[in-house]
């Protein structure tokens, strides 16, 4: 581990642009009348305020916790078509799913998503045969327009070629399709910064601890900043409950006879270090519906998931030893033994989907958004799937527009006439931005890592050049967080200045890999939290 330099230069704050203190960020929400409040943090409240905000309206959003700091940073991080649904006959939401998917992936944030080439192994005995497979991947290619190459079948000589930790006892041939992945905390985080740049004003970590009204109409919250204890409220003409896992516990603040509006399912994930090269996944039919999924992601193996109803406190969910073992058993059908040893497990972590209310199996339930309104007018959204994020965004703002009485007015701009592909910050191609940064280390002495350079690039997009900067002006800053990472402490000074990270888990589960690698070791986390305790305010 590479020792810090001391003083004061480790926690110097950039010349400009960072990010008001929280006393000023609560002060502002305090003292203005929003049009639109939207309570919860993930990556639908996140779209709607972004979209909101384009819209021209005046907006606020708020989380109890961090941006994207549950489900929505617990997802098998993929933007993918949704191959499943094949099964069931949805063809056009695969096509519309598509859709989507490639308009994140090539125009919205190329620099934060990545083409994935999946495999799908038969072996003797599955649920599903070669032909159907072939047949399967074909469709969902020529679906997506066959931007991604041409479904097709391969052998299992070949596929171990790219896999060589792939199964071949009893495998008959494997079906090949494309998709995308991305790092889903990064993907989020990013969403903020193009809401706050469209106009919103923003806080995490600041728990809803009651919702105001006027005239019996839910008319703004009273919060609880959950950093310094500070309470304050914030007004709105209208508000919108995007709590996610949590959406009926604020319905029953607006009206405690609501009922029930959803149920949820457990998802729990893996993380393990990898023991060979992965140049492909493995999406491995389980039965007629369920896929497990080893996923090469972050220089590491994600494996996952599990599909259960959750019963328990949101704030409970984990993973269980049953999770654990369940994950592997699944994946020990087409990956080698040597592979899911439990001692590569790095990290664990678990997420709840969000389903329509009603009785049926989880796993068969459609991944749809719920939208209700309450008594008090207030509107609440909850479900739906990390790939189609802005299409959710726009459908919110469709209904704040339609809603009976109107309470935004007729002032906003209709989703029709928004940009169609407005790019996340940072865009940019992520080789371009690898080279130079490259190039422009050179001209600073020892020059950046090759790894940390694409890390960068990757995460960031052209926004990495204000991270290169920081490392320049303070060599120490350009030190790695853990020498068998590829960040870096100039991400962590980023984090603090300008992507609202407020505590340690913040910076090395969100902002970083370092926890998900099983890297966050006291030292660096002590060090993360004194970098913090010098923040702007």
């Amino acid at each position: 581990m590479t020792t810090l330099h001391s003083g004061p230069a480790l926690g110097t704050h950039p010349a400009g642009g960072s990010l008001p203190s929280r006393a000023e960020t609560r002060e502002q929400l305090s003292r203005a009348t929003y049009d639109l409040l939207v309570i919860g943090g993930g990556i639908l409240g996140i779209s709607t305020a972004w979209h909101a905000s384009q819209s021209g309206l005046r907006v606020a959003l708020v989380d109890g916790g961090d941006f994207a700091g549950a489900t929505s940073s617990a997802s098998s991080k993929l933007l993918h078509g949704g191959l499943r649904y094949l099964q069931t006959g949805e063809v056009r939401l695969v096509a519309e799913n598509h859709n989507e998917r490639r308009a994140v992936s090539r125009r919205v944030a190329p620099h934060l998503a990545n083409p994935l080439t999946f495999y799908l192994p038969v072996y003797k005995n599955g649920p599903h045969s070669a032909a159907k497979l072939g047949a399967g991947v074909f469709a969902y290619s020529a679906l997506s327009a066959f931007g991604d190459g041409v479904g097709h079948l391969l052998s299992p000589a070949k596929a171990r070629r790219a896999v060589p930790e792939l199964r071949t006892d009893n495998l008959r041939a494997v079906a090949v399709y494309g998709d995308d992945q991305m790092n889903d905390a990064r993907m989020a985080v990013m969403t903020v910064r193009a809401a706050v740049e469209s106009g919103a004003a923003v806080l995490n970590h600041a728990e809803v601890t009651g919702l105001r009204f006027t005239g019996g109409r839910v008319t703004g919250a009273d919060l609880r900043d959950g950093i310094d204890g500070a309470e304050f409220g914030v007004d709105a003409r209208l508000v919108l409950n995007a709590t996610g896992p949590w959406v009926d516990h604020l319905r029953r603040m607006e009206d405690p006879r609501s009922e029930p509006s959803i149920r949820l399912s457990k998802g729990a994930h893996l993380v393990l270090k990898r023991t060979a090269p992965w140049n492909a996944a493995l999406a491995t039919p389980i039965d007629k519906y369920r896929i497990t999924f080893a996923l090469p992601w972050e220089d590491m193996l994600l494996l996952g998931t599990t599909d259960e109803v959750y019963e328990g406190d949101p704030a409970e969910v984990a993973v269980t030893d049953a999770d654990i073992h369940q994950i592997l058993d699944e994946a020990s059908l087409s990956v080698r033994d040597q592979q899911l040893s439990r001692d590569l497990i790095t990290y664990s972590f678990a997420g709840l989907r969000v389903l329509p209310g009603g009785p049926g199996d989880t796993s068969t339930a459609k991944r749809e958004t719920v939208v209700t309104e309450g008594s008090g007018g207030m509107l609440s959204v909850a479900g739906g799937k990390w790939t189609t994020f802005r299409h959710i965004g726009r459908t919110v703002l469709d209904k704040l527009e339609t809603l009976p009485g109107r309470p935004l007015g007729s002032d906003i701009e209709p989703t029709s006439r928004l940009p169609k592909m407005l790019p996340l910050p940072g865009i940019a191609n992520p080789q371009a931005v690898t080279h130079r940064l490259l190039i422009d280390g050179g001209a600073h002495g020892d020059g950046m890592a090759r790894d940390t350079a694409h890390h960068l690039a990757r995460h960031y997009g052209s926004l990495a050049f204000d991270i290169a900067r920081l490392a320049y002006e303070r060599p120490e800053l350009g030190e790695r967080i853990h020498p068998d990472a590829p960040e870096i402490w100039a991400q962590v000074v980023y984090a603090r200045d300008h992507e609202w990270a407020e505590t340690a888990d913040d910076v090395l589960r969100r902002r970083t890999t370092l926890t998900i690698r099983g890297l966050d070791t006291d030292a660096i986390r002590a060090r993360v939290e004194d970098l913090l305790s010098q923040n702007h305010g």
